[in-house]
């Protein structure tokens, strides 16, 4: 059986249930849904992991029975961004911290969301906090080793302790394409060299995952200075 729980009386009592974020999540943990593996906003719920979460078509149908004007977005490109962005956050997230938070970034606030029920952690946009949310994207990160390395000044990782980067191993080609279709508003590389952008867009020809090699070659090589020092 799909349902792990008894649903049979939950149609009767739709007014039971508010539109509010607490009796969304609420409905979802009923119907046997894990809201630790989706990314709530009052309009669209976004799959992070279809598997974890449980959220199958038929718990879908039950829960828009009781909330239709609540879209659920099965998107398999936004789970891929999720999944390459859960392996760096496992690592860097601490629970029940205060995280600081970017203003105005549609896909770290999807991506964050989900943490404050796996971790615990509470979300802030100013005031005191813990650590802060990067949105340095892996095509930024790969142009600014080049960067360096063309300048004459080294490798440039630019992350800095008590940051959090989620979508440091996620292509800007990944992240624009989900926001098309989700229709948001796309975003840019923030590092401009022409030289390390040029170089990129040449490699991208040849060796097309080529940037999560560069990043792990650079991250072995400034581990290796820090033990000689």
């Amino acid at each position: 059986m799909d349902l792990m729980f008894d649903i049979s009386g939950i149609g009767g009592e739709k007014d039971e249930f508010s539109t509010s974020k607490r009796d969304v999540l609420k409905f979802l943990k009923i119907i046997g849904v894990d809201s630790r593996f989706i990314s709530y906003t009052p309009n669209k719920i976004y799959i992070n992991n279809l598997r974890f979460s449980k959220f199958s078509r038929k718990r879908q149908t039950t829960f828009n029975k009781q909330y239709p004007e609540i879209e659920v977005v099965r998107n398999s490109l936004f789970q891929k961004i999720c999944s390459k962005s859960s392996k760096h956050l496992a690592l860097e997230i601490k629970p029940n911290s205060v995280v600081l938070m970017p203003k105005d970034n549609f896909i770290v606030e999807l991506i964050m969301e989900p943490y404050t029920r796996k971790y615990g952690v509470k979300l802030v946009y100013e005031g005191k906090h813990d650590f802060i949310v990067n949105p340095l994207i892996l095509d930024d990160q790969v142009n600014d080793i080049f960067e360096g390395i063309f300048d004459g000044v080294g490798l440039n990782f630019n992350m800095e302790s008590g940051e959090i980067y989620p979508l440091i191993n996620v292509p800007l080609e990944w992240i624009n394409s989900f926001l098309e279709m989700d229709g948001q508003k796309l975003i840019e590389n923030k590092n401009k060299n022409e030289l390390a952008i040029s170089f990129s867009e040449f490699l991208e020809d040849v060796a097309p995952q080529y940037k999560e090699n560069v990043v792990k070659a650079a991250e072995f090589i400034e581990k290796k200075l820090e033990t000689e020092q």
